[in-house]
């Protein structure tokens, strides 16, 4: 006869419905997105003031910034639920895995977004809030509604949308929108199709079941390969044009000719490699560019 053991014996532990809820509608905001527009919107308010402002509107423009995205992605999952239940990626989100019913989500995402609007429009200033809602409109008509199923340039033009972050956070600092803000925006707008070319080599397939039109289903995997690489070169043409400006000092220009060199030298490698190792290294290595440049902008203008 068999005997059963300590951890045999142990009942599963249960998962509390409302922490289940939760979980369900924090995974539409596509929380590990978020993040990182969170911290590109964090750098842009210390670059525009050369220090952080005060904790009280930092924290709002914060709460603001995850609404909004939260609300821009929430709704994406709502409209691209039928693909996202075919691609092995998205399978595990809360609309596919059925954890939230399409029309919840969709209400869901919409308050967000007012929410959002009000928030920002009351405890920062009115053009961050006018910023935000248009980021969400953008992301949501233009992109996920327009662009993302009709067309292999989805991801470079889509790519405004996640570049707004930064001009949300100048505003709320300085409530207006120079030509240093633009650059940033910029940089985030030319660092989006390499990032996103280099997932798509990697999940090629994933794309082609959904019948999404992204670059190598379109156009192949060595053309999606030029174009990271040519998308690299304009990237770092881009980030010299603060130093040019004289926005930046000479450490932000060594820190970002290093930076962007190494992601050259990646795509490069990229160019005769019919591995997905390189394409791989590339998107991991992409995050941690954009997180690296910017934390050395906010170093730079602090310190000079």
């Amino acid at each position: 006869m068999k005997v059963l053991s300590h951890s045999e014996l142990e009942e599963p532990k249960q998962v509390h419905p409302f922490r289940q809820t939760l979980s369900a509608y924090i995974n539409l905001m596509k929380p590990h997105v978020t993040v990182l527009l969170l911290g590109t919107t964090v750098a842009a308010m210390a670059i525009a003031g050369r220090g952080l402002p005060n904790l009280g509107l930092v924290l709002a423009t914060l709460l603001g910034g995850a609404m909004a995205a939260g609300s821009a992605n929430a709704i994406n999952c709502y409209i691209d639920r039928d693909i996202d239940q075919i691609m092995g990626r998205t399978q595990r989100r809360s609309l596919p895995s059925g954890r939230v019913q399409p029309v919840p989500a969709l209400i869901f995402g919409i308050g967000l977004g007012v929410v959002s609007f009000i928030v920002l429009g009351v405890f920062v200033n009115l053009l961050s809030a006018c910023l935000a809602m248009g980021a969400i409109l953008f992301y949501v008509f233009v992109y996920t509604m327009g662009l993302k199923r009709n067309s292999a340039q989805n991801i470079v033009i889509g790519g405004a949308a996640g570049s707004v972050p930064v001009l949300v956070g100048w505003a709320a600092v300085t409530n207006n929108i120079s030509l240093p803000a633009i650059w940033l925006f910029a940089i985030i707008f030319y660092w989006t199709p390499p990032h996103f070319w280099a997932l798509s080599l990697l999940i090629k397939k994933d794309y082609e079941k959904a019948n999404v039109p992204m670059l190598p289903v379109v156009l192949g995997e060595p053309e999606t390969r030029r174009q990271i690489f040519f998308y690299s070169l304009l990237l770092f043409a881009v980030t010299m044009m603060l130093f040019v400006m004289h926005t930046m000092s000479y450490l932000y220009l060594a820190g970002a000719v290093i930076l962007g060199g190494i992601l050259i030298y990646m795509s490069i490698r990229l160019l005769t490699d019919r591995s997905k190792n390189w394409a791989r290294t590339i998107f991991w290595y992409s995050n941690c560019y954009l997180a690296a440049i910017f934390a050395l902008m906010v170093v730079d203008r602090i310190l000079f």
